[in-house]
């Protein structure tokens, strides 16, 4: 069962840390003082028609696939706030993604589809920042490319909305702009696979548990960003997101 950290918890310090008292990664709960503490983040690639396309992928008959990023990528940002995001080392094409964040409460494993959104908690809105020439380079060459994707920062996102309150995001806008032009843009019932069908894959390949969470994918129109450009997303029902890169 998920237990939640008041504020107070969340920032408490051990005085002597060791690899037993390290801090969890933790999430805002909009509205409250209880935190989500993270324990994995999920990503599923491809996930909108055209992405999957412009990507060159068959999303008609190519099955999901998944990544992970470490549950410390998490960047949080206060809704009503533009934050400051760190451009990160080793890349010359630092690119976009804007993403619907699926909060897990509970899991399990083999998941069926029909019972999948009994475990979401909660949405947020996300990005998921990628070292697009180190991702390329690493497929290229056949080997895993987590370097891309999975680094410092690279989960900028806002509080947690839970489901009691907003409901399940299934469809609605969702738009990023880079300097006040828009880059992308799709509608969240556009996914070739829903947030219910993600979970119930996922389940197959991994027990599921309170505190995972799951990026759950972008529409088309990543592209590079530098230092200065201010990235605002947007998902109808959700605060945006704001941040400038640094």
């Amino acid at each position: 069962m998920l237990a939640f950290w008041g504020s107070a918890r969340a920032a408490e310090t051990p005085a002597e840390p060791s690899v037993f008292t390290l801090p969890v990664p933790v999430v805002p709960v909009a509205g409250s003082s209880q935190h989500f503490p993270v324990r994995r983040i999920y990503c599923i690639g491809r996930n909108y028609p055209e992405h999957a396309i412009e990507s060159g992928s068959d999303p008609k008959t190519e099955p999901p696939f998944f990544f992970q990023k470490p549950s410390d990528a998490v960047q949080f940002v206060k809704p009503g706030t533009t934050a400051d995001h760190p451009y990160p080392t080793l890349t010359e094409n630092y690119q976009h993604e804007i993403e619907l964040v699926a909060f897990l409460k509970s899991g399990g494993r083999d998941i069926p589809v029909e019972q999948a959104l009994d475990h979401v908690y909660g949405y947020s809105i996300g990005l998921d920042m990628t070292r697009r020439d180190l991702q390329r380079a690493m497929g290229a060459q056949k080997k895993p490319w987590e370097i891309g994707k999975s680094f410092d920062h690279s989960a900028p996102m806002g509080p947690v909305h839970p489901v009691a309150s907003i409901g399940h995001v299934t469809k609605g806008a969702i738009m990023l702009s880079v300097n006040g032009s828009l880059r992308q843009k799709a509608d969240l019932s556009d996914m070739t696979w829903s947030v219910a069908e993600q979970i119930a894959q996922l389940s197959k390949a991994n027990e599921l548990q309170a505190g995972d969470m799951i990026y759950s994918g972008t529409p088309a129109g990543p592209s590079p960003v530098v230092k200065g450009d201010l990235l605002v997303g947007k998902i109808e029902g959700l605060p945006e997101l704001s941040v400038r890169i640094v």
